[in-house]
């Protein structure tokens, strides 16, 4: 498999954002947030050579309340454009980078998806058995994703970079 990214929530073509991080060769997948998701099904559903997987703030809200995943949705039922809005501001935290320059049209499907994608340890497992390196890159400051739980469920996994002084976007 050659490199292949996956690009993150209501984004498109971020992955210069993580220039600095990805290993941009054959044999590795990447993805961002929402697209951590994709890059790890991804993997996991084929037996294609991939050396790495990176994971840059990989979504994990299985630790998040219910009733909020559920408002968020509402939230984004209600008024889309106001709700990217302030996604789009928590994302770039602390950093204050231009996303929209990265806009695409995110759907109610794609965030009731990441909000309730549940972190499967077993295929974690299978990966890491399969020879796959996994890195996850977390930000300290992130405020989409609960970065410390995420820290902690990965770290039997995976190399996991927890860079203090950065947002979801590192």
């Amino acid at each position: 498999m050659t490199f292949k990214y996956f690009s993150g929530f209501c984004l498109k073509n971020e992955e210069e954002l993580f220039k600095e991080y990805l290993l941009d060769g054959d044999f590795c997948v990447a993805g961002f947030s929402y697209g951590a998701i994709k890059a790890f099904e991804e993997v996991y559903s084929n037996n294609k050579r991939v050396d790495t997987l990176q994971l840059f703030s990989p979504a994990f809200f299985q630790t998040m309340n219910t009733k909020i995943k559920k408002l968020q949705l509402i939230s984004f039922k209600k008024d889309k454009d106001t709700y990217i809005k302030n996604f789009l501001e928590n994302v770039s935290f602390p950093e204050n980078t231009n996303m929209y320059k990265y806009l695409d049209e995110g759907l109610e499907s794609q965030l009731d998806e990441l909000l309730n994608y549940t972190w499967d340890k077993d295929r974690l497992q299978e990966l890491v058995d399969r020879g796959i390196k996994l890195e996850v890159y977390l930000g300290g400051k992130d405020k989409i994703i609960d970065h410390e739980s995420a820290k902690d469920f990965f770290k039997e996994f995976a190399t996991v970079y927890y860079i203090k002084d950065k947002g979801h976007i590192l």
